[in-house]
């Protein structure tokens, strides 16, 4: 195992002399965690700040927004989708890996556009939020409902004042065969033209995650190709007209890890950018699985890769790696907003007069009543209220029914998450802890349970070649002086779930967890806290939670190699 534990401060010295200086360094991803398909601009207008949003399937608030001054230090500043009323038939998804893929995220005349389609959802599904305050949830409007005719949807301004819309349309009813198709669009009633075939891309299906970019008298159309496995890549072509025929670069794929040796797999789904120096860049989403493609619970996260473009020539993409050299911006982590940068710790209190932290998340929409911060004879404590259905849900669950559950990203391949709580159940099935959960079907989680008038530690895990059901008696006496819990990843390969009465130093391991659980499919890994009867009914014994801890203890960034530093240098 190699630690790299002088890097960013080289990074800080070779960034203040400005953009020119390619000895600079960074390290991949910028934005850790389950955050895939990122979607980035540069707005001048904005104190040359740098913005990204990202994907969030059916987690809750969706589509996170960040802010950079310098592509290293990235800060969480909003929430596309933050209220229900916002976009209602969100909450009836009953697929987990559904709810809202790849945004597009644009900045025109003033104004921040999203697009998205909500997979799934009931109509309307389609459409874009729109701001003129991108660190404000409040402001980014309802969404305006657009009927796009399948998914990945992206937004052009051409020059000439027409609106375009390139989207991944699938073919036959078979949604691993897909073109990309167009429509242009009145922003002001939303009505759009009859779509159109746009491209195919290089032939590798699916197409999909079209961008479209004006440049040097050429329309250029970025493409992700070849799925989100190992063969996932991004293709590069041109033409003189928004709608083609289209050239395609002599280089393709332009952007891929396939047969790489790498940590970084899966690169693709990729978005262009330039900064104030006319460098551009691309972001794309990548998994840190190495080839095997076994362990990569935190999915799919946001990498970095610079890009040389000479005049109207063809783009040359730098293969992602986890230290990565670049014309960087100077150092500014002086980023407004009221979240928290990525690769921070937790520390919360849960303190009177406080609000739960801007990057806790919900399963679905929430029942903000089962969540509680300084209730009345509990100060510092999280209250929550049982839910009906547990973290996987039963058979007739409905997806408004709610689940009482709230976590953070994992955002480091090594940490420690701990968190204390006050439990005494007191109807048979009554259930509070601490989970590691990827979606319903994927789940592991450690709680004290009511079971035949006595309290029990339960370990239960979801999903295949899961690991058995561990449950320990323990005296009641726990339940009064409280529990403390931790989730712990001490390697790349497997999580612990400890517990103990509070105060006690050393906790007891009750389970080992094989990540290769949690990787697979679009989301990423979350811990965090749960509280449930087990169909009993609603209701039902509060459980409450204090000295919520989450902290980050290194980044994998090569084949055993790793960063034990913070990122960036906030």
């Amino acid at each position: 195992m190699k630690s790299l534990l002088t890097l960013s401060a080289l990074g800080v010295v070779t960034a203040l002399h400005g953009y020119s200086d390619k000895n600079s360094t960074y390290f991949n991803p910028i934005i850790p965690g389950f955050h895939p398909d990122p979607s980035c601009i540069f707005v001048p207008e904005w104190e040359d700040t740098f913005f990204c949003a990202v994907s969030s399937f059916i987690a809750f608030p969706g589509m996170p927004v960040f802010a950079s001054k310098d592509l290293q230090n990235w800060r969480l500043i909003s929430h596309v989708h933050n209220r229900p009323e916002q976009a209602l038939t969100f909450g009836n998804i009953s697929r987990n890996s559904a709810g809202w893929y790849a945004p597009t995220l644009r900045f025109h005349e003033g104004t921040f556009y999203v697009i998205n389609v909500d997979v799934d959802a009931q109509a309307p599904s389609s459409g874009i939020f729109t701001t003129t305050n991108p660190y404000q949830d409040s402001a980014w409007s309802d969404l305006m409902p657009i009927p796009v005719g399948g998914y990945d949807p992206d937004l052009f301004f051409d020059p000439d004042g027409t609106v375009y819309i390139q989207y991944a349309a699938t073919i036959s009813n078979d949604p691993f065969t897909t073109e990309i198709d167009q429509v242009t669009v009145d922003l002001s009633t939303g009505n759009t033209s009859e779509p159109h075939f746009l491209s195919n891309g290089t032939g590798v299906q699916p197409p999909e995650g079209p961008h479209m970019y004006y440049k040097d008298g050429y329309y250029w159309l970025l493409l992700a190709e070849g799925g989100t496995a190992l063969d996932h890549q991004v293709t590069m072509s041109r033409s003189k007209s928004p709608t083609g025929p289209w050239e395609l670069d002599p280089g393709n794929p332009v952007l891929t890890a396939i047969n790489s040796s790498s940590l970084f797999q899966t690169v693709g789904h990729a978005d262009l950018f330039h900064d104030a120096a006319g460098n551009w860049w691309a972001c794309a989403l990548s998994t840190r699985s190495g080839p095997e493609y076994v362990h990569w619970p935190m999915n799919r996260e946001a990498v970095l890769t610079p890009v040389s473009w000479p005049g109207d020539d063809w783009p040359v993409f730098d293969p992602v790696d986890g230290l990565m050299p670049g014309p960087l911006p100077r150092v500014n982590p002086f980023v407004a907003g009221r979240g928290q940068f990525v690769g921070s710790n937790d520390y919360y209190k849960f303190a009177p007069r406080t609000s739960l932290p801007e990057h806790f998340t919900f399963w679905r929409f929430p029942k903000r009543e089962n969540y509680v911060v300084s209730p009345p004879g509990h100060p510092y404590r999280l209250q929550l209220t049982p839910s009906n259905a547990n973290l996987t849900g039963f058979e007739d669950f409905s997806p408004l029914d709610g689940q009482t559950f709230v976590g953070r990203r994992q955002e480091h391949t090594l940490f420690s998450y701990r968190v204390a709580m006050e439990f005494s159940p007191s109807n048979a099935g009554e259930e509070a802890g601490v989970t590691v959960f990827l979606r319903q079907e994927r789940n592991a989680e450690l709680g004290l349970i009511s079971m035949d008038d006595k309290y029990a530690l339960r370990f239960r895990a979801t999903g295949p070649d899961a690991p058995e059901t561990v449950v320990r008696e323990v005296p009641q006496w726990w339940a009064h002086r409280g529990i403390q819990f931790e989730i712990k990843a001490f390697n790349f390969t497997h999580y612990s779930l400890s517990a103990g009465p509070k105060g006690k130093r050393h906790l007891e391991t009750v389970a080992l967890v094989d990540n290769s659980l949690f990787s697979t499919s679009f989301t990423g890994v979350f811990v965090g806290v749960y509280a449930t009867t087990n169909g009993n009914g609603e209701g039902g014994t509060k459980a409450y939670f204090s000295d919520w801890r989450y902290k980050g203890i290194a980044q994998a960034i090569g084949i055993d190699e790793y960063h034990y530093e913070g990122y960036g240098h906030h």
